[in-house]
């Protein structure tokens, strides 16, 4: 797909940007998994470095270890690919986070609708760089470049007037498009292979690769596929400082959770706490106290629940959180600005008063 070029320029307050580095600095742990040119040799290395565009360097390991903080992993396959991807359009789409803002905002309320990860947002990024009036060679139009038979079967209008074109509602045909796929492939790369390719196409190649891992099967996609996906991972990593749950396959991620399982302590519950509470995946740098303050929440009684909290996110893993279920809404809420509070915390070296 090409996405070179800017139609529209929106510029945000100080205060959004200035909220959206705080989000991108202190929040967003995740994985990363790319596949480079197959002639890239994998070399071991341990550099923790940083480039001059500010990322944390990309060589960390030589292979995928869900035991360790996984903010910093990459598969050695992806690393020229994504340094090069980051050398050219790491500036530009640094820009993208401050103009493209609104955008964000609401492909993160309709994504939501869902039960679609917001980090899905960034297929738009490589798809379209945010311009509605983008058509491809292959006809495919708008900030989703959608097809017309994928347009039409879900309702939307085609040709004069065209609705694809519209980001409220092609984001909402997107937004249904991938919780399709997904419940078919199980696994978010696969998510954007299908998307670009065709779920056909992956169906195909799982079948001669005899394999669901996009590391294994993407040399039977064609290349503007398994090029696509690894763009999705490098912007991914360009907006959230890291990869995430929408850039592991399927078996990595649960290798990512059963490491986390294991590596927080067992809490024993009452039948009554079982039932009035709930999890939250989260992964960033959120603070036990500002957490529980925001919650109104007895600090010994988030401790009880989420042993090992603070520990387990600053070695950037991710954790499950317990909370009450009537806290769950004004988590969700309010989590911007726990993020930022904690972040706040964090770098002023202060104490969340109680």
């Amino acid at each position: 797909m090409k996405w070179f070029g800017i139609s529209i320029q929106t510029r945000l307050s100080i205060s959004h940007f200035i909220l959206g580095a705080f989000a991108v600095l202190a929040g967003a742990v995740g994985t990363m998994s790319f596949v480079a040119d197959p002639a890239y040799k994998e070399k071991p290395t341990v550099d923790t470095t940083h480039d001059k565009y500010g990322f944390q360097s990309l060589f960390v390991a030589n292979k995928f270890d869900a035991s360790k903080p996984y903010i910093n992993q990459l598969n050695p396959q992806a690393v020229s690919f994504v340094q090069e991807y980051i050398r050219k359009q790491g500036k530009e789409l640094e820009r993208m986070k401050t103009w493209g803002k609104p955008y964000f905002d609401l492909y993160d309320n309709i994504l939501a609708m869902y039960g679609i990860p917001k980090e899905m947002k960034y297929l738009s990024v490589i798809e379209s760089h945010l311009q509605p009036g983008l058509v491809s060679w292959a006809g495919a139009v708008g900030p989703w470049q959608l097809m017309d038979y994928e347009a039409k079967r879900y309702g939307l209008r085609v040709g004069v007037n065209d609705e694809r074109m519209d980001f409220y509602k092609s984001t909402h045909v997107a937004a249904k498009l991938m919780k399709e796929l997904y419940a078919e492939f199980g696994d978010w790369l696969l998510v954007v292979a299908a998307y670009n390719g065709g779920a056909g196409r992956v169906r195909q190649c799982i079948r001669k690769s005899g394999s669901r891992d996009f590391w294994v099967l993407q040399y039977y996609l064609k290349e503007e596929t398994r090029t696509h996906v690894k763009k999705f991972i490098a912007t991914h990593y360009v907006f959230e400082g890291s990869g995430g749950w929408t850039t592991l396959t399927a078996d990595e991620t649960l290798k990512v959770k059963a490491a986390q399982i294991t590596d927080n302590q067992q809490v024993n519950l009452s039948t009554d706490e079982i039932a009035n509470t709930t999890t939250v995946n989260l992964s960033g740098r959120y603070n036990s106290m500002v957490l529980s303050n925001s919650l109104a929440m007895e600090i010994s009684q988030f401790n009880k629940w989420n042993p090992g909290f603070d520990k387990t996110l600053a070695e950037g893993k991710p954790y499950s959180m317990r909370i009450p279920k009537d806290k769950l809404a004004i988590f969700e809420s309010k989590k911007g600005q726990i993020l930022m509070e904690s972040f706040r915390v964090l770098i002023e070296g202060t104490t969340a008063s109680k």
